[in-house]
């Protein structure tokens, strides 16, 4: 039996990577804040249990590591994909705004990689970050949500740097515009009709579409398998070719 921790997986990317994992013989927790949205995501599979909370503090962390401990004695992939996008470029984010995205961009994903490094160096697992393509280059009015996912980028390089050596495999998947709810939310707050708004997201990428929470889901379980068991320290692009 392999167990993944996945967060943020009410919906999304968060819902398709726990559902691929589940799908590929792996037991699942899935963890985040939509209760409701959390149970349809494990009717779909008798693999996926649930845990519905906030990760706010390493406390938090802690117990969900603890609990999905509890749940299946062993964790073998955690993969930090909750993430939240505010935004605004420096002089229009506030304080809040700005320690909103960096506690769940960035914070989170520390506080639980710590939590559940002793478990992942027993079992020679792997720790996937969801990062974004605005964590290797600049984006517009996001100023906060580039910093969290820059540095999620760097933490991902300097834990692959520091436990290689222990058999422990770290990456970061960085995908461009994916079909998911935050991009809806994208549209609302430029008013845009959701059609309009997906239309003109895929005419800046160069493939001419923008991906599917499925295709980031894919590689997630790629990088747990063992045939990617020599990339380590990588941070992948899924973007249609947008930052080639």
């Amino acid at each position: 039996m392999s167990v993944a921790l996945v967060t943020g997986a009410s919906s999304g990317i968060g819902a398709a990577i726990a559902i691929a994992f589940a799908e590929s013989g792996w037991s699942v927790m899935a963890a985040g804040r939509d209760e409701g949205r959390l149970e349809e995501v494990a009717d779909v599979s008798d693999d996926i249990a649930t845990w519905a909370g906030d990760l706010a503090t390493s406390d938090d962390c802690d117990e969900l590591v603890a609990d999905t401990i509890d749940e299946f004695g062993q964790i073998d992939c955690l993969v930090n994909n909750a993430g939240v996008l505010i935004r605004g470029d420096v002089s229009e984010t506030g304080d809040d705004e700005w320690r909103e995205t960096l506690t769940i961009n960035l914070d989170i994903p520390f506080y639980l990689s710590r939590a559940a490094l002793p478990h992942l160096l027993h079992t020679g697992g792997s720790i996937v970050n969801i990062a974004s393509d605005w964590g290797l280059k600049g984006g517009q009015r996001a100023a906060a949500y580039c910093a969290s996912k820059g540095g999620l980028v760097l933490l991902t390089r300097a834990m692959a740097r520091d436990h290689a050596h222990d058999g422990l495999n770290v990456n970061a998947i960085c995908p461009g515009d994916v079909d998911t709810p935050m991009l809806a939310a994208e549209a609302e707050e430029s008013e845009m009709a959701i059609d309009d708004y997906m239309e003109e997201a895929a005419a800046n990428v160069p493939s001419g579409r923008v991906a599917e929470p499925e295709e980031v889901a894919a590689l997630a379980l790629f990088l747990a398998s063992e045939t990617a068991a020599h990339i380590n320290g990588a941070a992948i692009p899924i973007d249609g070719g947008g930052s080639a």
